[in-house]
């Protein structure tokens, strides 16, 4: 899978930095800041749901390898940790500071585990969520001190050392981190909870120094995946210094398959994602601009800041994040109220079909994404879209079709021929609807999806209801009856089909996008040359072009 240029592009330096998902988010802030002296160097919102904060922690002026960032969502269940995911985050500790740090972490009444790894003694502690945060001790880079920590300079913590990522196999990461991104393997060793093979980043340009150089993989074959919710690290963001060195990472990833996402602004640094096929999530994030650009480095974290994009909103966003107290400025921040309350993980009954859900818990989500797998397919399966998607706004619902189809015939079929099949499929979309309206989630928020015959349900169901969606997303799929009238008000349509696709004739794909546009649908339908009956990056891009539209009119 190595490309051809790699020998081109400067390897990626380490750790960029890590983002968790959390829960109360002033727990949050007193435990990074008051109990692992971490700076708050930017308070922002979530880009993709600025109903909810972005907190961001790290040394004095936020350089890339020290910065953990958490999206707090009060009340989220927890996660459970397991394969596909980064579970662990380890700081670089002084290598004189463990009797500090262990008797630190003590008197604040937390379980401390000691362990050594690679020859290093290290400490572990849960946050608040249950995240694991390791300390390895040793004689590491410096960092900027900061002057307000509660934590005497001479044992401050040093940015980070490593992240430590659960998979089911080893040799699809080694092929990304060494074959694609410039890594260099450095060893193995075997721990309680696998075999543990560690990356090494390039480091900085003085001759291979610096912060988070470590990416560490623990092969666990057989075990379970992990389940997202409070406490899970989202993603592991890998640092590179410019944006033309980013798009050449892009252009080589690409060609190598991974399907990452194009640039996205995140205002203090340039991001693209992916995912490995063991399950984690990357993103390559650039250096610049950096946490000073709309703020004075003495400045930092004291203000909520916002995109240029979101400014005109400011009143709006205020009034729907918490109340925060950052115990390094007593700054207060945010209007709203919250509890703490912790919800159980769940999956919906509706029309007796079960339905898995993703994302967003359905109780702190204000956008939702309905999404209909294909014939002899499963939930699960169209549920990983999800994930590809990358849009931590949304809560997904997959339903699950008894026999896993939800009609028995082709869509082409005569109509009696899969009854009362369809309409009970139909009766599933309004039941699902209503669920998410009774949590406050109302239709024209809802972005309907599906592929192949659930891409044909949703088109259907579209077409049909007078019910207003937010959009509709058909991944190689068509209407079913030509017959539908009414205005369709400008509802956002993308569909996308192969020209030879075996089960979707190109006729009536065209046919079925001209028919939505004479009703007022606004239709993107593209025909993809050697798609296949399948899903490419250019109908994600389009389906997540889409969904944020939506969330930015939600």
């Amino acid at each position: 899978m190595t490309s051809s240029s790699s020998s081109q592009i400067s390897p990626v330096q380490g750790l960029h930095h890590v983002t968790v998902m959390a829960s109360d988010p002033q727990r949050n802030i007193d435990f990074y800041t008051r109990v692992l002296g971490q700076r708050m160097v930017k308070v922002t919102v979530n880009f993709d749901d600025p109903g909810t904060y972005h907190l961001y922690y790290g040394d004095r002026s936020g350089q890339p390898g020290t910065i953990m960032t958490h999206f707090p969502w009060p009340g989220a269940a927890r996660g459970v940790r397991g394969n596909g995911e980064i579970v662990a985050t380890a700081y670089s500790a002084p290598a004189q500071s463990y009797d500090f740090w262990l008797d630190r972490l003590t008197a604040q009444g937390l379980e401390v585990r000691a362990g050594v790894r690679f020859g290093q003694p290290t400490l572990t502690v849960d946050d608040p969520d249950g995240t694991w945060v390791e300390l390895v001790f040793e004689d590491g880079a410096p960092v900027e001190d900061w002057p307000g920590s509660p934590v005497p300079t001479e044992h401050a913590l040093r940015g980070f050392h490593s992240v430590t990522g659960w998979v089911e196999q080893t040799g699809g990461v080694r092929e990304l981190l060494v074959g694609q991104l410039g890594f260099t393997e450095v060893g193995t060793e075997t721990d309680a909870h696998g075999t543990r093979t560690r990356f090494r980043g390039s480091g900085d340009d003085d001759g291979g120094a610096g912060v988070g150089l470590f990416v560490d993989v623990v092969e666990r074959p057989g075990q379970p995946r992990g389940s997202f919710g409070a406490g899970s690290v989202h993603h592991v963001a890998l640092r590179t210094r410019d944006d033309a060195q980013q798009a050449a990472y892009m252009e080589q990833l690409t060609a190598a398959g991974y399907r990452p996402t194009p640039v996205q602004d995140r205002q203090y640094f340039h991001s693209i994602y992916f995912r490995q096929g063991n399950g984690i999530l990357f993103e390559i994030a650039t250096d610049a601009p950096g946490f000073p650009d709309d703020e004075a480095v003495d400045e930092l974290g004291q203000h909520l800041k916002l995109p240029a994009w979101y400014e005109p909103r400011r009143p709006t966003i205020e009034a729907h994040l918490p109340r925060i107290l950052s115990p390094e400025y007593g700054v207060t921040l945010g209007t709203r109220d919250v509890g703490t309350r912790q919800v159980e993980k769940e999956e919906v009954a509706a029309s007796d079909i079960q339905v898995l859900t993703a994302g967003r818990p359905v109780e702190q989500a204000r956008v939702a994404a309905i999404l209909l797998h294909g014939r002899g397919a499963t939930a699960q399966d169209i549920l990983s879209l999800g994930e590809e998607l990358n849009l931590s706004a949304f809560t997904y619902l997959a339903p699950q079709a008894a026999g896993n189809s939800w009609y028995p015939q082709s869509f082409l079929a005569p109509l009696e021929q899969n009854q009362p099949h369809l309409d009970n499929a139909l009766a599933t979309i309004d039941a699902l609807l209503g669920e998410l309206e009774a949590q406050g989630i109302p239709p024209q928020n809802v972005v309907l999806g599906g592929f192949s015959q659930g891409a044909c349900l949703a088109l259907e169901y579209a077409s049909r209801s007078r019910v207003r969606l937010g959009g509709v997303v058909a991944l190689s799929g068509a209407l079913i009856t030509l017959d539908g009238v009414g205005n369709l008000d400008g509802l956002p349509v993308f569909m996308g089909v192969a020209p030879d696709d075996a089960h979707i004739p190109l006729d009536r794909f065209q046919t079925s996008a001209e028919l939505l546009r004479s009703r007022g649908a606004a239709v993107d339908a593209r025909v993809f040359p050697g798609l296949g009956h399948a899903v490419n990056a250019e109908e994600l891009d389009a389906m997540r072009a889409l969904m944020q539209g939506m969330v930015g009119r939600a």
